[in-house]
């Protein structure tokens, strides 16, 4: 929540820093931002936050600098936790997190900000990806979900699994839990899935910090992915755009087992409702991960993009505008699609979050 022709065009490396900018190939005049008034934006703004994001800032980078050639976007993929307090304490220009703020973060944003501007522009899955020998589907059920991630339940034979996997061969491998050891969004995500979903099997608090020790931990979501491959009875949770080959869990949802897929994921949203009293410039959702709707998949990443409505520099404020809008739009929502997997928010939403970007750099 597929995803490669404008990758393959715009791949590029991954560091510590992303940083896109293209020389201008003709007049700026003759460019057009995000939301086509005319280019003659021209500077730097960086940002960082979330990994979840990088293949669609990527794609985002790409497509608004081609419009605006004397502008450089700069994204470091630190992570949601990083990103958050890079944000709050006036460290990078927007942000992103695939958690929202909390009410501690909030205040502190919005000491810095005036008001925050908080818009999901990056909605994906949360694939569970695993690395069995001789197995290359299974369903898991989310009490079994969240006990193979307690370690509960130890090997892929076990009669849980097999209970709802009748047809497959079973090894008696060990189970190895691959999580994050950085703070993360991700994390965090898949914690308030199993917190619902699962709530007898999943005794822990949700926070972006993995609470189970043991296991494999590995850095960032590159890093799960690498040592799911790496291994043998590994399962690990990574952004669904990050996958590549790997298998993955089809997840119990009611009575069905639901593949990920962006359209799937998006789904949640339908049945979710905005969190009220954070700001009117804040499109925080409280995500029904306990959903039973068919065809919905529920281990899903809704990412947000930080921005302030009043910055110290009035160019910041002109070129973050200028970026967020971009990203929501319709091309940008697209771009992010093929290079990235993720889910086009729809029209509607869309229509209501033009309100918030347009008040960024505002000081209002």
């Amino acid at each position: 929540m597929q995803r490669y022709s404008l990758g393959r065009i715009l791949a590029l490396p991954t560091a510590a820093a992303l940083t896109l900018g293209i020389a201008a190939c003709g007049s700026a005049n003759e460019q057009d931002t995000g939301s086509g008034d005319g280019s003659g934006l021209s500077g730097t703004i960086s940002g960082a936050g979330a990994s979840s994001q990088e293949a669609a800032q990527s794609a985002w980078q790409a497509g608004f600098v081609e419009r605006n050639p004397d502008v450089t976007v700069n994204y470091d993929p630190i992570g949601s936790g990083g990103g958050r307090e890079q944000f709050v304490s006036g460290g990078s220009d927007f942000g992103g997190t695939d958690a929202y703020l909390d009410d501690e973060e909030l205040a502190g944003a919005q000491q810095r900000c005036g008001q925050v501007v908080e818009l999901p522009t990056y909605v994906s899955p949360v694939a569970l990806v695993f690395n069995v020998e001789g197995v290359d589907n299974i369903n898991l059920k989310p009490d079994t979900i969240a006990k193979i991630f307690n370690q509960e339940i130890t090997t892929w034979n076990a009669e849980e699994i097999a209970a709802d996997n009748p047809d497959a061969d079973l090894p008696e491998t060990p189970i190895t839990p691959v999580n994050r050891s950085d703070e993360s969004g991700t994390t965090e995500n898949f914690l308030e899935y199993l917190s619902a979903a699962a709530p007898e099997a999943w005794p822990h608090e949700v926070s972006g910090d993995w609470p189970v020790a043991g296991g494999e931990a590995a850095k960032g979501t590159s890093g799960v992915v690498q040592a799911v491959r790496n291994g043998n009875g590994t399962i690990g949770y990574a952004d669904a755009s990050r996958v590549g080959d790997l298998s993955t869990v089809s997840v119990g949802v009611g009575e069905q087992f639901i593949d990920y897929s962006p359209e799937a994921a998006a789904k949640v949203l339908e049945v979710s409702e905005r969190i009220e009293g954070r700001g009117e410039y804040s499109f925080a959702y409280d995500l029904a991960r306990d959903t039973t709707e068919s065809g919905t998949y529920p281990i899903v990443l809704v990412s947000y993009a930080l921005a302030c409505t009043n910055y110290d520099n009035a160019e910041t404020g002109e070129l973050v505008r200028a970026y967020l809008d971009y990203m929501i739009s319709s091309e940008g929502q697209q771009a992010a699609a093929e290079n990235a997997g993720s889910a086009p928010i729809s029209d509607s939403l869309r229509e209501q979050m033009q309100p918030a970007v347009e008040a960024i750099g505002s000081a209002s």
